[in-house]
């Protein structure tokens, strides 16, 4: 089946924007917003400036910026923020485990060594 392109205006507009309700934006922003909260569990370090662990600094900063977007109305907008927000936590979840098996390769090989 071709992907269908929403055309503001269009006669079909009410069958294609079906993606862009409120009830959906706001489940995929509660999705997003669980999601960072379980990646922030797994950053135990404190901050060297401030001594606050990383993980209260992720949530109170995640829950800034979602308060902070709370009052955004334009869908096209929203499910921007909504893709960048998806985004970035991958990447940081692939980071943080690429960091994770290379430290567990290391830990072996020096294993190995004794």
């Amino acid at each position: 089946m071709p992907p269908r392109i929403w055309i503001p205006g269009a006669s079909t507009a009410s069958t294609t924007n079906r993606h862009l309700t409120a009830r959906t934006r706001r489940r995929e922003a509660l999705s997003l917003y669980r999601e960072i909260l379980r990646t922030a569990k797994h950053f135990h370090w404190a901050d060297e400036k401030t001594g606050q662990p990383w993980n209260k600094r992720l949530k109170d900063q995640a829950r800034k910026e979602f308060e902070e977007a709370r009052k955004e109305t334009d869908p096209l907008i929203i499910a921007r923020l909504l893709v960048t927000g998806v985004d970035c936590v991958q990447q940081v979840q692939n980071r943080f485990n690429d960091a994770t098996q290379a430290a567990w390769k290391r830990i072996a090989k020096d294993s190995e060594r004794r």
